[in-house]
């Protein structure tokens, strides 16, 4: 892991097309902004898992089960 330090204003540049910027600290938080292409996803650590978790279940499930089944509970 690469630890860089920043101050308020200060960026940071990914290859050469995503660019992170401190944008606040106040509060013992720091808030950052991030300007990259659309097509690049990016998610809070948080909701990042919450997807992995989702996806697995949802591979989990048998592959011949309708929507409606899970509707009615099956």
């Amino acid at each position: 892991m690469l630890v860089l330090t920043r101050k308020l204003n200060q960026t940071i540049v990914i290859q050469d097309n995503i660019f992170v910027k401190i944008v606040e600290i106040a509060d013992g938080s720091v808030k950052i902004g991030i300007d990259a292409p659309k097509e690049i996803l990016i998610y809070r650590e948080e909701v990042f898992d919450e997807i992995q978790k989702e996806n697995k279940r949802a591979a989990e499930l048998p592959q011949n089960l309708n929507l409606s089944d899970l509707v009615k509970g099956v």
